[in-house]
């Protein structure tokens, strides 16, 4: 089994699970949880319940918050290299979601803005390193992001980034993130994302179309499923049957279970590593919380 390098953010989320109607001026019902969160933290954080040795890099602020998180972290199997930033806030994720499952988030990403290229190890000869999308988004992460990519294709590992999301990834620019990551071994978009990236209605057209710049691409469908596309080759996989209660974190719990089983045999079947992504997302959407 090989060591995973996970880049990213890392943050508490307040989960609002939305009851009844809108109710402008007023109240509206609510259940408010708080949990550990960030995109690259919740890879993190799956992958190592899966048995995945794995390292986070990330930033947090030295407030209570930062150390909860690396507590949480640590008692979650992952092995923390994360820099503590003297006078900023860890980064807070507030995320609203509406009574069939959808939601929106509220980002304020505070430490994670921090991060250096120094902060970010390389993972060993013939390891992995997954990249957040959300990295790359604004300057000084980027560079970070820029540098573990460098550093770990020179090192001879694979790597996996996912786009993060069409909001930043649109102000960021497509042509911009498809020149950044060409050297990506597996690139992991939403169907939105895919055909953002790629101009094609289709996401197995999409799929097919980012194939051909990486060696693998993984388009996940919602409540459709996931599909494989490398070289000529395309295979999809349904998703997994859940009562949904949350689909916060469902990409992450996707990745990881994908990850798991991909990153140990990068040649395996690849409808073993889709249905294992499928699953860990079903688990996670059947519950309030990204972990």
């Amino acid at each position: 089994m090989r060591d995973v390098v996970v880049v990213g953010d890392l943050a508490t989320d307040v989960v609002v699970l939305l009851g009844g109607h809108p109710a402008p001026g007023s109240d509206r019902p609510a259940a408010i949880r708080t949990r550990g969160g960030g995109a690259g933290a919740n890879v993190a954080v799956h992958l190592a319940r899966l048995g995945t040795p794995v390292t986070f890099a990330g930033c947090a602020g030295d407030d209570a918050a930062g150390t909860g998180l690396l507590a949480e972290l640590t008692a979650a199997g992952v092995t923390p290299a994360v820099r503590r930033v003297p006078g900023a806030a860890t980064g807070t994720i507030v995320s609203l979601v509406e009574p069939d499952g959808q939601r929106s988030m509220l980002a304020d990403r505070g430490a994670n803005l921090a991060l250096e290229p120094g902060d970010v190890p390389v993972p060993a000869s013939g390891g992995h390193l997954h990249l957040s999308g959300y990295t790359l988004f604004t300057a000084g992460p980027r560079a970070a992001g820029l540098a573990a990519l460098a550093a770990a294709t020179e090192a001879g590992c694979t790597v996996s980034v996912d786009p993060a999301s069409t909001g930043p990834l649109a102000g960021y620019g497509v042509d911009r993130w498809l020149a950044d990551t060409a050297a990506a071994t597996l690139v992991l978009p939403n169907a939105d994302e895919a055909r953002l990236l790629t101009g094609c209605a289709d996401p197995a057209a999409a799929a097919q179309a980012l194939a051909a710049r990486h060696p693998v691409a993984v388009v996940t469908l919602g409540a459709e499923g996931a599909l494989w596309a490398a070289g000529d080759r395309l295979v999809h996989r349904p998703a997994h049957p859940a009562h949904v209660v949350d689909t916060t974190g469902a990409g992450d719990a996707f990745t990881a279970g994908l990850l798991a089983v991909w990153s140990g045999d990068p040649d395996g079947d690849p409808a073993a590593a889709l249905e294992a992504g499928l699953a860990r997302a079903a688990a996670v959407v059947a519950r309030p919380g990204a972990r």
